[in-house]
């Protein structure tokens, strides 16, 4: 064998050239003469990590830390691997001891804070980030990411302040020109137009930018009512988004069919585990979930866990299934081989230790609702609540959102009759599960929560089991951090602007009412 030095060093440049599998090979050659080098074990771990193969990564990185307890960046990079497998106790348990070690870099720093932010301690992960942006200011990654903190918040003023310090840094950060454009109600006055204008030449050729840059001049042109050019932006960033992306309606049908066939005979309440915590908000996205989850959350009893993965993940794991995707036709077929009261257990289990100390807990995953019949299987005292919007300012609101990109679940958003197509499943299958489990899922209308609130969040009081509390219409007070799109609207009062949205795009969207129609949905006049 080479020597073992150059051996590693060779694996760490290549590495840091993001050859990730050669790396990992590279350095797994070397572990037989080095079994006890943590920087060896650690480059295993970070390589894993990047080729996504996690129990890997876990197994590594763990004992790099093991190796040698004192390098911080060892453990950081510990707990996120521990954070992404949704071992979030753990997770925060090797944070809290991370922080204990000094120095701490930048770059660690910045790892504890994404951890942090995905445990939903959004003003822990904001100091980490504060002293991050401190200790190295001309990083924008850096003060992108306290600015984020700063909006889960609601200090939307300091976040545009750390916004405007990325765009200073770097005039090209596509993705910080359209969060900006999202963070207040441009005005012609006060507005960015002249900015984005001037930068579309330069994203010639680059799909990001284009994406970014057209539905960051889309938002801020719908603001000042000009609905014709901003819908035609709207059209050009997300045709941009959408090449390369390998969307199926097809497979969708197959997916949503797969869920519809999963359970001809439910079983008994009593096969599930017994707890009444949870509390599931469900629907389509940019339907109200995140409006609802405040209401309940302003509860006493009620602690807002944000968007918690572990039903769908926890799901998996227990299926057996070893597909590639978290939800699929063959993951769905394992459904007869679960115990339900296991996953029951197993789920509230991997909500700690962020739930517990009240009484009742929300989980307002939107996409749960594919999850809804085998939530009631597992949990028979869990609330399920699914929000119901219009289905045109539903499609709309899905379509003129740009959703993480790396997820292929909103892979239909790109397209407005791929999102209209998605919109029929998705009522089939709340029918179905209707069907299913009869007064076990609470609809509730957006627009009727809008125009009457309060007989609304009694009902939602009601049906969760939960005495009325006068704070709950205030839910605009709600101290709770929020991390989902509807982070600027749930700060302010009820507002009725959202209403009938679509209206200003009727000449737009005149094939989207086509295929609802002739798919049965009613249209609101």
């Amino acid at each position: 064998m080479s020597d073992p030095n150059k051996l590693f060093a060779e694996a760490t440049a290549v590495y840091n050239q993001g050859n990730h599998r050669q790396a990992f090979d590279l350095a797994k050659t070397l572990l037989p003469v080095a079994p006890d080098h943590a920087g060896l074990h650690y480059l295993i771990g970070l390589a894993a990590l990047d080729l996504k193969e996690m129990p890997t990564a876990v197994k590594y990185l763990q004992r790099a830390v093991k190796l040698d307890p004192l390098r911080g960046e060892y453990a950081a990079q510990f707990a996120k691997v521990l954070s992404l497998v949704n071992q979030q106790a753990v997770a925060l348990a090797v944070v809290d001891r991370t922080l204990t070690l000094s120095p701490l870099d930048p770059t660690t720093l910045d790892t504890l804070g994404v951890v942090l932010s995905r445990a939903n301690e959004h003003e822990r992960a904001r100091v980490l980030y504060a002293r991050a942006a401190a200790q190295e200011p001309s990083r924008v990654d850096l003060h992108y990411n306290l600015s984020k903190s700063l909006m889960c918040l609601g200090k939307l003023d300091e976040a545009e302040q750390e916004m405007e310090a990325c765009i200073e840094l770097a005039p090209q950060s596509w993705g910080i020109h359209l969060t900006l454009s999202y963070l207040r109600t441009q005005t012609a006055t006060n507005n960015h137009l002249e900015r984005l204008q001037s930068l579309l030449p330069k994203s010639a050729g680059n799909l990001i930018a284009q994406i970014h840059l057209h539905l960051a001049l889309f938002k801020e042109y719908e603001d000042l009512a000009d609905y014709p050019r901003a819908f035609e932006h709207l059209a050009i960033g997300k045709a941009a988004g959408k090449v390369g992306r390998d969307y199926s309606r097809e497979r969708q049908e197959a997916l949503f069919a797969a869920l519809t066939q999963a359970l001809p005979n439910p079983e008994t309440a009593a096969a599930g585990f017994p707890t009444d915590e949870p509390i599931f908000v469900i629907g389509m996205p940019r339907s109200g979930t995140t409006l609802v989850e405040r209401i309940i959350s302003n509860h006493p009893d009620v602690h807002s866990a944000g968007e918690l993965h572990n039903f769908p993940v926890t799901f998996k794991q227990l299926s057996g299934s070893r597909s590639r995707l978290l939800l699929d036709p063959e993951t769905i077929d394992c459904v007869p081989n679960l115990d339900w009261r296991r996953l029951g257990e197993a789920y509230l289990a991997g909500t700690r230790p962020a739930t517990g100390h009240k009484p009742h807990f929300i989980d307002k995953l939107p996409h749960n609702f594919l999850y809804a019949g085998f939530i009631a299987q597992a949990l028979p005292q869990a609330k399920i609540i699914c929000l119901r919007r219009d289905p045109m300012d539903t499609c709309l609101s899905n379509f003129r959102q740009l959703f993480a990109l790396e997820s292929s679940n909103y892979d239909y958003s790109f397209d407005l009759l791929d999102t209209g197509h998605y919109y029929v499943l998705f009522d089939r299958l709340m029918a179905h599960w209707q069907q299913l489990f009869p007064g076990r899922i609470l609809e509730v209308d957006y627009e009727t929560l809008v125009e009457s609130q309060e007989a609304s969040s009694r009902q939602l009081l009601e049906f969760c089991g939960l005495p009325w509390d006068d704070a709950c219409l205030r839910f605009e007070d709600n101290p709770a951090p929020v991390a989902t799109a509807s982070v600027v609207q749930v700060r302010k009062p009820m507002y009725r602007s959202s209403l009938k949205r679509w209206k200003h795009y009727e000449a737009q969207t005149a094939d989207l009412q086509k295929l609802l129609t002739e798919a049965g949905i009613v249209l609101s006049p």
